[in-house]
């Protein structure tokens, strides 16, 4: 993916307003975002409108910008320049976040509703502007299973679509019990990522290392991604083996090319969710470094309610088409399994315009 090719559109900004999203989740957690709109002149008569979503976690940031707005973001600048004068101020005016790495979730927010606007006033869409084509996007369902899990999600969810993989989160109080039970009912080999979440800190949904989980997991799922462990004395063993290791994605400690090569080995997976990025360039440039290397890569999703979910979509089948991605309709993520789901791989639009989805997925 190269940045060079979109770094020089030119973008003109006369306005910008916010829209508050919130929505149940099947998580359990009442999931509220932001989009971000930036208006500016069309290329006719009128104007046009370029839309992302700030995927903050924290519900009281959300609110202050609300409140306070964002900076002074108007004028005439290209993707770059604007990406250079977000770099200089700060986007949390209402106060700092509670975790840093919301700096990027926010500026990434803003950026993307930019790149939107530049193709929509340049009157070209993102594949275009990339040398790229939209390709068919495989998705996974991603769910919990409950406390205590149980596979009632997963019975529900193939009912409604017979082939769907999954991604799923292992906790401690999964046994070999639970393990046969999923095989029962959609098969190990159905379930193509395992999150053990074990590099997430200070968050509801640290999951602490446990090296009979570990075992029991990479043991009972032998062909599934294993996403995000903790390394530590005791669960680092399995992982000396090397075709472990080329289970062994990583999401939560990327925000950008340095991550990736402080890792403890080359990877041969990674989980890519542009807001933890921040920047264009910088999901650029990790991304061109993992087609590279040969990094198979997968997309990433974050309860996004509005355009971010069809970004995220986008970005699926422009670089990672085949991936087991994370990037399911937002149908997936109701507290109930309703009727209707999308069937995996989800289909590009067929008039691509700027940089977006079709917004009702």
């Amino acid at each position: 993916m190269e940045y060079d090719l979109i770094a020089d559109l030119p973008v003109t900004i006369e306005s910008v307003s916010l829209d508050r999203l919130e929505r149940e989740t099947s998580s359990e957690f009442t999931r509220v975002t932001t989009e971000i709109a930036l208006a500016g002149p069309a290329a006719g008569d009128g104007t046009v409108t370029g839309r992302g979503e700030d995927v903050t976690y924290e519900t009281a940031d959300h609110d202050r910008l609300a409140e306070t707005g964002l900076p002074d973001l108007t004028g005439e600048y290209t993707v770059d320049s604007f990406s250079d004068r977000l770099a200089d101020l700060d986007l949390f005016p209402g106060g700092a976040p509670d975790r840093e790495v919301f700096r990027n979730y926010r500026r990434w927010g803003v950026e993307s509703a930019a790149l939107d606007l530049a193709l929509r006033q340049a009157e070209t869409d993102i594949a275009t502007a990339l040398d790229r084509s939209l390709e068919p996007a495989r998705f996974v369902a991603s769910t919990r299973l409950g406390d205590p899990p149980t596979t009632g999600r997963l019975e529900a969810i193939r009912e409604q679509v017979p082939a769907l993989a999954f991604k799923l989160d292992p906790t401690p109080e999964w046994d070999a019990d639970l393990v046969a039970a999923i095989d029962d009912t959609v098969g190990t080999d159905a379930v193509r990522i395992l999150d053990l979440k074990g590099q997430y800190e200070g968050t509801d949904v640290d999951v602490p290392a446990d090296p009979e989980l570990y075992d029991l997991v990479l043991e009972s799922f032998p062909d599934a991604v294993v996403e995000d462990p903790a390394l530590t004395d005791e669960t680092r063993p399995p992982f000396e083996d090397p075709d472990v290791r080329a289970r062994v994605s990583w999401d939560a400690p990327i925000h950008g090319l340095d991550d990736v090569e402080a890792l403890p080995w080359e990877p041969e997976w990674l989980n890519i969710k542009p807001s933890r990025f921040g920047s264009l360039e910088s999901l650029a440039e990790t991304i061109a470094h993992c087609e590279e290397r040969g990094i198979r890569m997968y997309g990433g999703g974050q309860f996004e309610l509005g355009v971010g979910r069809g970004q995220i979509q986008t970005l699926a089948s422009l670089c990672y088409p085949g991936g087991p991605n994370d990037v399911a309709p937002r149908a997936y993520n109701d507290p109930t399994v309703g009727d209707g789901l999308p069937a995996s791989p989800l289909e590009p639009p067929a008039d691509a315009v700027g940089f977006r989805w079709d917004s009702s997925v």
